[in-house]
């Protein structure tokens, strides 16, 4: 049996509990998962992508198989160089799975030996999203239960630090 590695990309802007919900149930199912930030040039993050590796990192300590990455360019690349062919993807709702599926059928047009694997999302996390979280963050929303505690402190920080330079 050959050692099954699996890709669970994307901008993780901020990582939530979601994403850890989902990052811990597919590191059951794989011998190895890897979780790649995806850099996108074109657009500022509201964390950076070494901020982004580091909280996904604390936030995935507990799981021995699990290591992150971060790449820019095609996914079929990085998959071809780490030599995986599974994409694992969480689905909140039907508007993700159709989104996530068009994601799909491109990347196995690229790729024809790529497998999607979709996970639905724990219901009592469906609500939660990094657009959501940072929308909250923006206004200073509380971010407690939505985030990994890293993430959470985070936020506050940078939250205190702007409060301090309209002082």
């Amino acid at each position: 049996m050959s050692h099954r590695i699996a890709v669970c990309s994307g901008s993780f802007d901020p990582v939530t509990i979601g994403h850890v919900d989902i990052f811990e149930r597919a590191s059951r199912l794989f011998d190895e998962l890897v979780i790649c930030v995806f850099h996108n040039v074109r657009k500022e993050g509201f964390f950076s992508v070494e901020e982004r590796k580091r909280f996904l990192e604390e936030a995935t300590a507990h799981l021995p198989n699990v290591r992150v990455d971060a790449f820019s360019g095609l996914l079929t690349d990085y998959m071809e160089k780490i030599h995986a062919n599974i994409i694992v993807r969480g689905v909140r709702s039907v508007k993700d799975l159709e989104y996530e599926e068009n994601e799909a059928h491109i990347l196995h047009h690229l790729d024809d030996s790529i497998e999607t694997v979709f996970l639905l999302t724990n219901p009592s996390y469906s609500f939660v999203s990094s657009s959501g979280v940072r929308e909250l963050a923006m206004f200073r929303g509380d971010v407690h239960g939505l985030v990994p505690s890293c993430v959470e402190h985070a936020v506050n920080e940078r939250i205190a630090a702007e409060n301090d330079k309209k002082r």
